[in-house]
């Protein structure tokens, strides 16, 4: 019986900038779980701008980035745009997320947010 690996080691092609200028590129991402998909959907932040979904899907599943203590909506929202594109893409991979079969695909802000004005 193979076990199912959770957690996925990833690089940031750029890195996150703490306030203190302390750089952090390496992290872990764990498998998504249904709540994870499914409870950011009631929160007022994704009611409001449904592209908000990505950015607490991601501080969920983000189990570690570098030697941060925690890993937040803040810390998600103040990635380079080269390493939340990199993050969104590792997502839709591991949890095995296509354009056929999909609960909720991590998207682009640009096609989330021309999707939220029309």
């Amino acid at each position: 019986m193979n076990a199912i690996s959770t957690e996925i080691e990833f690089s940031l092609p750029l890195g996150y900038r703490d306030g203190d200028g302390n750089l952090h590129k390496n992290g872990v991402m764990r498998l998504a779980t249904a709540g994870d998909e499914i409870l950011p959907l009631k929160d007022h932040r994704v009611q409001s701008n449904p592209a908000y979904l990505t950015i607490i899907v991601l501080s969920r599943v983000i189990v570690r980035l570098g030697n941060l203590d925690m890993i937040n909506t803040k810390v998600i929202e103040d990635l380079f745009a080269a390493d939340f594109s990199y993050l969104q893409n590792l997502y839709n991979r591991i949890n095995q997320v296509d354009g056929e079969d999909k609960v909720v695909q991590i998207e682009s802000f640009e096609a989330a947010g021309k999707r939220a004005s029309l």
